[in-house]
């Protein structure tokens, strides 16, 4: 069944932006003219949506609990990149099957970004085990108290329940100490990708061609909201798939926010007032020469 949809996502000193068409099709037939591909995920994190629709929005309710979850337990949010890393690894499982989910992870990484991987024990278990075994060496009738008590609590720190997997992984820090901006793209087949710039979609090529051209690191908010809209117009007008309105969302060390939806069609007449404004230079240029040639 065809279907499409144009998102994009880069990354400027100001932050990330998203932006996405509200167009939802199916088939030949646009289903809903004003769907929201763009879900927020917690206070400093969206996701751009491009794919099955309710498979989108159940994923994305998935990961929004499993954060939760994680900023309970630890106290601390988790970074983009362990996000997308923990996002991964919960569809790869269903790599080749129908599900079809991919999302650009657009965050904002605040004081400590931890890296995470599974690691059977932590540096605290084997100090708890290393504790453990010197009091067993140092008082022997105490050991079998000391198992009690040591072991069971080194145990419970190492694992970690994981309602979607089924299993009971445990994560441990790897790189501590970033901060700023930070976008990742995940696919349903498990595929993590890192970078500044991503677009998804039916209607991507028509915006790269945008997008290659004008994204550069030191833009402005206006600059990059006013070439973001542009990229989602160009596609819009290409692609069938895509079009009526666009979302954009800005994410800063404050969190995310979100400007007004704009319907595509004033970006279309800004559009033809730029051309005919480019007619109207080239003409009074043409008029000047002319003057001077025959003066």
């Amino acid at each position: 069944m065809s279907h499409g949809t144009t998102t994009l996502a880069f990354a400027f000193q100001g932050g990330v932006l998203a932006a996405a068409d509200t167009r939802s099709s199916c088939s030949r037939l646009v289903a809903c003219p004003a769907s929201q591909k763009i879900l927020p995920i917690h206070s400093h994190l969206v996701g751009t949506t491009s794919g099955t629709s309710a498979d989108c929005v159940l994923w994305k309710r998935i990961l929004a609990r499993e954060l939760r979850l994680y900023q309970l337990r630890h106290g601390r949010r988790l970074s983009t990149s362990g996000t997308a890393k923990l996002l991964s690894h919960m569809l790869h499982p269903f790599k080749g099957t129908e599900l079809c989910v991919a999302a650009t992870l657009c965050g904002w990484d605040g004081g400590q970004a931890e890296e995470w991987h599974y690691r059977g024990e932590t540096e605290m278990d084997l100090k708890d085990d290393t504790e453990a075994t010197k009091s067993q060496m140092a008082d022997p009738e105490k050991s079998v108290e000391s198992i009690q008590e040591v072991v069971p609590q080194a145990k419970a720190k190492t694992l970690c329940s994981s309602s979607i997997a089924g299993t009971q992984d445990c994560f441990a820090r790897e790189r501590p100490d970033f901060f700023g901006p930070s976008l990742y793209y995940v696919c349903s087949d498990g595929t993590r990708l890192q970078g500044t710039l991503f677009s998804v979609g039916s209607g991507s090529p028509y915006a790269y061609s945008v997008l290659d051209q004008g994204v550069k690191w030191g833009l402005t908010v206006e600059e990059a909201v006013s070439l973001a809209r542009e990229a989602v117009y160009r596609a819009t007008h290409r692609d069938a798939y895509s079009g009526n309105c666009v979302d954009i969302y800005h994410i800063t060390s404050k969190g995310w926010t979100r400007r007004n939806r704009e319907d595509l069609k004033e970006e279309y007449y800004r559009e033809k007032e730029r051309q005919r404004e480019k007619r109207r230079d080239r003409q009074d240029v043409a008029l000047s020469q002319q003057r001077t040639e025959t003066n």
